[in-house]
């Protein structure tokens, strides 16, 4: 929907439109909308973890609705259960939470009388082994592009998500190892705004099959609008997370659990 406003903001630019025409958008009732990635960075405890739920609202509000009255909660295969208490702007928060790579989790959550249910395995993740700069990035081949190598184990298989966080901008990388197996291979990041002494996070995360399937879908879609501003809109995306009471009322967002590993990279000359 949102492009539709896009493109009719285009055209009065192009034509002189003197007001910004709002087009009357059908309104469904919320949906629940869940961010649940529960990640264990190496060396650390992992015992603070996080899960925020929202609402959908609609096309026209720019502000976030939290939900403020759920009843959140985790439990492991063999039966540890860790409650997540309401803090604030949707967040819900454990201090006490024992991550165990290969782990069968359930997450469970009360809201509005109904219960979502979500199962994920807790994935490890191979360590970074180092970060290495070239100078043949981008369409040109001049750019300067950061690569994070890392050992696939041979044995597994296995699928990858990288962040490269620099300043404001996160860039998004996933892969799988069907062709890289056992190989030692990198995650990269390019960009032509890239300069010396700029300070770029490196994370890669372990993650499921299925949670990449999910990405890889959510990608295609943002990357299929292209066909006017009255074109059929992408299917909607739907996670691992199914409304047990009313199917029909199906929320948003992803339930998974990834080790990561992390660096810091300084842009040299």
């Amino acid at each position: 929907m949102k492009n539709i406003l896009y493109y009719i903001l285009l055209l009065c630019l192009l034509t002189s439109c003197e007001e910004v025409i709002e087009v009357d958008l059908e309104e469904s009732e919320p949906r629940l909308v869940v961010e649940a990635s529960i990640i264990w960075f190496k060396g650390t405890e992992g015992t603070d973890q996080v899960i925020k739920l929202t609402e959908t609202t609609p096309f026209y509000e720019e502000e976030i609705n939290p939900v403020t009255n759920a009843e959140v909660k985790i439990t492991s295969e063999d039966a540890q259960s860790f409650i997540f208490n309401y803090q604030q702007d949707g967040m819900y928060i454990n201090n006490n939470f024992q991550p165990e790579i290969g782990q069968l989790y359930t997450l469970e959550i009360n809201h509005e009388g109904e219960i979502y249910i979500a199962q994920e395995e807790f994935f490890g993740v191979t360590p970074i082994d180092y970060v290495e700069q070239t100078q043949t990035g981008g369409f040109s081949g001049d750019e300067i592009e950061i690569k994070a190598y890392y050992t696939d184990p041979a044995s597994e298989e296995n699928y990858y998500l990288f962040k490269f966080r620099r300043e404001e901008n996160v860039n998004l990388e996933f892969y799988e190892d069907e062709f890289t197996n056992g190989n030692q291979i990198f995650g990269y990041y390019s960009n032509e705004d890239i300069a010396e002494n700029d300070e770029v996070e490196i994370e890669i995360q372990g993650i499921s099959k299925s949670y990449y399937e999910y990405l890889f879908i959510l990608r295609s879609q943002v990357g299929s609008s292209d066909g006017g501003p009255f074109e059929t809109m992408p299917a909607t995306v739907k996670g691992n997370i199914i409304n047990t009471t009313n199917p029909d009322n199906y929320p948003f967002g992803y339930f998974r659990l990834s080790e990561a590993d992390a660096t810091t990279y300084i842009v040299t000359e």
